[in-house]
């Protein structure tokens, strides 16, 4: 595996955490989308 892979394959991992422990608690995710940030209700996580 490269490191390029092995970098990918760490972020999305950092993903999928941020995304089950906002889900988790119930608060919503800020994401950047359409040129402003926009909150995702952890219910349409």
């Amino acid at each position: 595996m490269s490191l390029q892979d092995k970098a990918e394959a760490a972020l999305k991992k950092a993903v999928r955490q941020v995304v089950e422990r906002h889900k988790e608690t119930g608060r919503p995710l800020s994401v950047w989308q359409n040129g402003k940030v926009t909150r995702i209700s952890p219910n349409h996580l």
